[in-house]
């Protein structure tokens, strides 16, 4: 009896890894966009730092490549502030960046020339728009979530989506399906696990 127990833990365990790594993988955002000067023309070098109490290391930079593109990539969801230098330019400070979810936020800057101490900060509204994906996606709080009778479990979110359908339960033999199947316009999509794997 205590093997079989040890046995289902093990199993139980591998499928929350399985379940839980990829989606906090996939919930990961990013900042990206481009710095110029005040004539328009690209600035290479620049230094561009995205910080938040939401990162471990508190702060996180890259560098503007030689067309003054730069992207910060697997940024947590949470407020950030983005700072924007480079020697004999003013620094500029961006705040109030709001990541959710696998958004990418636009963050462009102008600077110009000017003291090493001058610091110019832009306080405005968190982009709304991912220009950088095609991918459609809502994030949900846990208002939302709270307040809608599904059972707090993770299947049943499905009902959220529109055109998404759940049918089927879990059982703890290893014997039960789960399908969610949606459809838009002329296409259905069906996703079925059942205890043999994927459908």
């Amino acid at each position: 009896m205590e093997a079989l127990m040890r046995v289902w833990l093990q199993v139980l365990s591998v499928l929350t890894s399985v379940i839980v790594i990829p989606s906090v993988a996939a919930a990961q955002g990013s900042i990206a966009g481009s710095v110029r000067d005040a004539s328009g023309a690209v600035l290479p070098g620049v230094t561009v730092e995205a910080s938040s109490p939401a990162l471990i290391e508190k702060t996180r930079s890259v560098v503007t490549d030689g067309t003054g593109q730069y992207k910060i990539v697997d940024l947590r969801p949470g407020t950030y502030t983005v700072t924007f230098a480079l020697p004999g330019f003013s620094t500029v400070r961006r705040d109030g960046i709001e990541l959710n979810g696998a958004f990418t936020a636009t963050v462009n800057a102008d600077l110009r020339v000017g003291a090493v101490a001058e610091t110019i900060t832009v306080s405005g509204e968190t982009p709304i728009v991912d220009i950088q994906s095609t991918t459609r996606q809502q994030v949900l709080d846990h208002g939302v979530i709270d307040s809608v009778p599904t059972g707090r479990l993770v299947q049943n979110l499905g009902v959220l989506l529109p055109g998404v359908s759940v049918s089927g339960g879990l059982t703890l033999n290893g014997v039960g399906t789960q399908d969610v199947g949606g459809s838009s316009g002329n296409v259905r999509a069906q996703h079925g696990q059942h205890a043999g794997g994927d459908d």
